[in-house]
This record gives structure tokens, sequence and C-alpha cells, in this order.
């Protein structure tokens, strides 16, 4: 699965899924999506959700959800009938693009944050004295 084990989706943008799958005999006759384990219901009330599978030596398959709000965060799986499953965690933000994070790396925030901003400054502090001993 395309975009890491966590994807962070600003409210109101669209959520954008792509499962590829490779190495596998043949295509998969069928590629099941599901979120927090249950089969997605495309003609659900909620609307805006599509699938665009392409078959081939790579198998492709594009879960697109319009509109994303609070209750489409959660785990999201592709399961292509002839291969193994893959997942994404997606976390839905009421904040501003800017506030937005995408890839692997974790969002540091509350005791984390004073963490890492203390172990900077102590460093900094460190390395300043260091090098005022070494000048003087």
């Amino acid at each position: 699965m395309n975009g890491g084990p966590d994807l962070f989706i600003n409210k109101g943008s669209t959520i954008n899924l792509t499962c590829t799958v490779k190495y596998a005999p043949e295509p998969p006759p069928a590629v099941v999506w599901k979120h927090n384990r249950d089969d997605i219901n495309f003609d659900s009330p909620r609307g805006g959700i599509s699938l665009v599978t392409e078959k081939g030596v790579l198998t492709s398959s594009r879960l697109l959800v319009q509109k994303a709000i609070a209750s489409d965060s959660g785990l999201y799986t592709c399961e292509p009938s002839n291969a193994n499953p893959a997942s994404v965690r997606v976390h839905i933000l009421n904040e501003h693009p800017a506030a937005m994070h995408h890839g692997m790396s974790t969002i540091l925030a509350g005791p984390s944050l004073v963490v890492f901003v203390l172990t900077t400054l102590l460093l900094y502090y460190h390395h300043s004295i260091r090098w005022k001993h070494l000048l003087t």
C-alpha cells in the first residue's frame, strides 16, 4: 500500500489510497477494500466513495473517499484474492494543511515536543559552553 503505515489527511480533503499487487501468479480476480475490518459499501448513504482497479502484470486498485470526515479515520485494508493484504491507518485532522504531516515519521506533540525542545536546548548549551572553554 502506498503511503506508509499512517496517513494524515485534512478534514474535507480526498483520501486517495492505492494498493499495488506485485508478484502474483496472475491478476487477482477480486480486490476487496475494508475500513476497520468491515467491507466498504460503495452504495452507502455517505456517498463520495469510488474504486478504480486496473488489472495487469501489476494490478493497482485505487480507493477514493471524497470530502473526508472524522468517521473516515481508521484502518483501511486492501485484500487481493490471491495475495497478502496491506493496510494503512488514516487520521483525519481538523487543522489547516500547513499543520498536516505526510509520510512515516511521527508527529511530535505534548510531552514528546517538550522533551525534544529541552534536549535541543541542552545540546546547544553544552556545545556553546564547550566552545567557550576551548577558546579561552
